[in-house]
Parts: structure tokens; sequence; C-alpha cells
């Protein structure tokens, strides 16, 4: 995303969270704004009715990770998590890269993430 893109999204919310309305226009721009972010480190395509929820579902996974760590990866450690069609990586500060889980299909691969993240709402 760029700055502008960046700088619009905050408007948004922040007219959003003040409980203003928002015109048609501005709520599609928003959801495609969140959209965008939300498919940043996400490496396949993501179609149909279901993009945006898999898409946020990705992005609260990665904010997860990059917040607590991952097993024996400090979050100090992580730089960025991405998803590629088969598989879920850390990118490291060191430039380094491990699997966090390996996929048969990105449809597993999504699963996964809605499942870990229904797990995590359902322990907090």
């Amino acid at each position: 995303m760029t700055n502008k893109e960046i700088k619009q999204l905050q408007e948004l919310n922040a007219k959003a969270n003040n409980c203003e309305r928002l015109t048609s226009e501005e709520i599609q721009l928003r959801n495609e704004l969140l959209f965008k972010r939300n498919k940043e480190n996400i490496n396949f395509r993501l179609s149909g009715n279901s993009k945006y929820y898999y898409a946020y579902q990705c992005w609260d996974f990665t904010q997860h990770i990059l917040k607590n760590g991952y097993r024996r990866y400090k979050p100090s450690d992580i730089e960025n998590v991405y998803f590629d069609n088969n598989s879920i990586t850390i990118r490291l500060v060191s430039t380094a890269e491990s699997d966090i889980k390996r996929f048969y299909n990105s449809k597993e691969l999504l699963n996964f993430v809605v499942g870990w993240n229904a797990c995590l709402s359902a322990v907090a």
C-alpha cells in the first residue's frame, strides 16, 4: 500500500470510529483499501465472495505471529509472515526463512488459518 492509501484508510477508519456516516462510495473505498492491506503478504489469488474474509483472516493470523512470535522465534526475530499457495512462511530479520506449515493446496492453508484464529478467539 502506498502512503496515500494508508492515509485514506486511516481517515475513513477515524470517520467510522467517530460514528460519522460514510457514503456508499466511502464504504466501498474503505473495503477495497482494507482488502489491499490484508492481502499484502498473500502470494496467491483470492477470488469469489469470500476473498475479503480470507484476506482478513490471513492478516489477523499475521498480526498474532508478529505480536507473539512462533515457537522458538521471538517477535523481535520475525520480519514478516507470508502465504504462498502451499505454505505459510516466516521471514526472519536475519533474512532466513522458516515454514510454519506446508499444505496440499491453498484451500487447506486458508482453512488452517481460519481454524487457528477461531481457537485464539475461543481462548481469549
